[in-house]
Parts: structure tokens; sequence; C-alpha cells
């Protein structure tokens, strides 16, 4: 009698197993396929969200200010964005694939041509006379000169414009994002429910929690990092485009990049500050150098103004989170990558603290 409720028993549990295994496979390719299908627009919602939780202030004394009208200050943050960030990428993105395809096309019909330096280049320091001395044999015979750098700049224009290529499809996606965050400012209060929900799901005494610490997180990142990063960049490519200095798009490229990771824009508008004076009349040159220098320190200014109760960050952890986005997802990526990385340090962070915390209180209690 015995023998025979086991053998039902087992019997039972094996149909059991199978039946939940078969569940769990079929939720797990259902999952699989909703991720292939959706992949593509992971990144671009991902982004939107981000954007809307760091405009969500602002959406709202927008709100406040047009008589509490969301739908229509939603709309129009939308239309500002589009102007703001789509309309001077765009020129951005123009001026660096035209500098590119013209360098590009020059030096593949040989046809480039390199003005001699300045005799004061020579005096420069450190890098004066190895300066004047490439410089010069350029100017002088310039395929010559070409031939001795490997790659080629030959190669390398040629890989760059395959590159930046893809700066106006990163431009339509930043643009989509745009309109996402928009949206997403509509559906806040219901999406910070959702957001706690889950977060409570993961950490049931610590939801709530964990959910600010991320709104902080992303505010901070966005605004302080991206966001001053964005407005360097812009200043730059002004300052670059009233001084006519070549391939000044891709310049104030570089800057946008140096700036998210960290590094400081004057190592990138210092050279060119030193090539300005080789060209140009002292005083319009020492104007550019008084404005290089004010855009460069701007970030003091500005971080502590849009960064104002964020979350401190090392400057690794958004280095890394901007390369590998960068690497990974395009030129969304690069913004993308540190928002996501910054909050996974916090997130990290604000546990093991919490964690310590507790271990410390129920030693205490222990001892008492």
């Amino acid at each position: 009698m015995q023998n025979s409720n086991s053998s039902a028993e087992d019997a039972t549990f094996q149909r059991n197993m199978m039946t939940s295994f078969i569940q769990i496979a079929a939720l797990v390719v259902l999952i699989n396929y909703c991720l292939v299908i959706t992949g593509p627009f992971v990144s671009l919602v991902i982004w939107g969200l981000v954007l809307a939780v760091a405009i969500f202030p602002l959406h709202l004394k927008l709100a406040s200010a047009l008589g509490g009208n969301e739908k229509i200050a939603a709309t129009t943050m939308i239309l500002i964005g589009l102007v703001l960030v789509v309309l001077p990428g765009w020129f951005l993105t123009k001026s660096v694939i035209a500098s590119i395809m013209a360098f590009a096309a020059d030096v593949k019909a040989g046809s480039l041509v390199i003005n001699p330096p300045a005799d004061n280049v020579a005096d420069w320091p450190i890098i004066g006379n190895r300066l004047y001395e490439v410089w010069s044999a350029a100017a002088n015979n310039l395929e010559q000169t070409l031939r001795s750098f490997d790659p080629s700049p030959r190669e390398a224009s040629e890989w760059l414009v395959r590159k930046i290529g893809s700066l106006a499809a990163g431009l339509l996606q930043i643009a989509a994002s745009i309109v996402i965050a928009g949206v997403a400012t509509l559906y806040s209060k219901s999406g910070y429910k959702l957001s706690c929900a889950i977060a409570t799901r993961i950490s049931p005494a610590r939801g709530q929690h964990l959910t600010d610490v991320s709104i902080a997180t992303i505010r901070s990142v966005t605004n302080g990092v991206l966001g001053v990063a964005a407005i360097q960049a812009v200043l730059s490519g002004i300052g670059l485009m009233i001084m006519g200095v070549p391939h000044g798009g891709i310049i104030a490229g570089v800057v946008l990049v140096t700036a998210i990771i960290q590094i400081p824009t004057l190592l990138i508008l210092g050279p060119v500050v030193v090539w300005v004076f080789s060209i140009a009349d002292p005083i319009p040159a020492t104007i550019f150098a008084i404005y290089a220098l004010i855009v460069s320190l701007s970030d003091n200014v500005l971080k502590p103004i849009l960064l104002g109760r964020g979350v401190d960050l090392p400057a690794v952890i958004v280095l890394v989170g901007a390369i590998g986005g960068m690497i990974q997802y395009g030129i969304i990526g690069l913004f993308l990558g540190a928002v996501i990385l910054g909050l996974g340090y916090t997130i990290i962070s604000d546990w093991l603290q919490s964690s310590g915390s507790k271990a410390h209180a129920a030693d205490a209690a222990k001892t008492d």
C-alpha cells in the first residue's frame, strides 16, 4: 500500500516538474522573441525614459505656467528639445561629414595644399622645432610626408567617412528619444508607482528609496555631465565657426566626447588657440583665447547649478560608461552608457552601505 502511494506521489511530482519545465521554457522562448523584436527600439525607449526623468521638474514648471495643461507642456518640451538639440546637432553632423569628405577628396586627388608655418612656430616650447619641421615638410612635399605616416591619412580619412556616416542615424535616434521623453512625462505618476512596485519586489524594505536614488542619479548624470558637455560643445562650435577654424565641426564633436568622459576640454581647445595665434592677428587671437578659456572652465560653474542635490559619481564610472556605451550602441550609447553605469554604481553602493549599516546595528544590539 505504501509502495503504491509512493509511486503515485513520484508520478505526480514528475508530472508537476514536467509541467513547470514546459511553462518556464515557453515563457523563456516568449521573452526571448519579445526581446529580439523590440531589440532595435530598446536603447531609444530607455534613453527616452532617462530624458523624461531628467526634464520632469522643468515639465512641471512649464505646465504650472500654462495653467496646469500637461499636454501642451509636453508638446512644447518636445518642440524645444528638437530645436535645441537636433538643429545644432544636424549642423554639427553636416559640418563633420563635409569636412571629412572634403579632406578625403583632396588627399585622394592630391590637391591638398598645406601653407608653410610661420617662423614663430619654431619658438614654441617643447614641440616647436619638431612641429615646424613636419609642417614645413608637408608644405614642400605633401605626398612624401603623408607616406611617412602609418596608417596613411588617406586610409584614416576613408575610415572616418564610414564611421561619421552613422552620425545622421544617431541624430534621428536622439530626435525619436526626445519625442518619447515628452510623451513619457504625461505618465509620470503611473510610471513612478510602477517603478516603486518593481523595486519593492526586488527589495521589499527599500523599494521606494531605490527608486528615489535612481531618479537622483539619472538627473545628476544627465544634467550635470551630459548637459554641461553639450553646452561646452555648442559654445566651442560657435567660437570655432566665428574664427573660421577648419573642420570646426569635428573639433566641437571631440569637445563633446571629451567633456562627457570628464577630460578637460582645454586639452582640445588649447592647441586650437595656439594654431589661431599662428595665423590670426594678435587681438582676435587673444579674444578667442579668452573665450576658449571661459568655455573650458565653464563646467566649474555649470555643474553645481545643474547637479543640484544630485549624486556624485567617480569620473572613471562616467568614462567607462560613455566609452562602452558608444562602442556598443553608437552615438546614443555615448549618453546612455554613462547614465546606466552610473545608475548601477549608485544602486550597488547604496545597497552595500545599507547592508553594512544593518550589520552594524545587529552587532550593537547583540552587545547591548
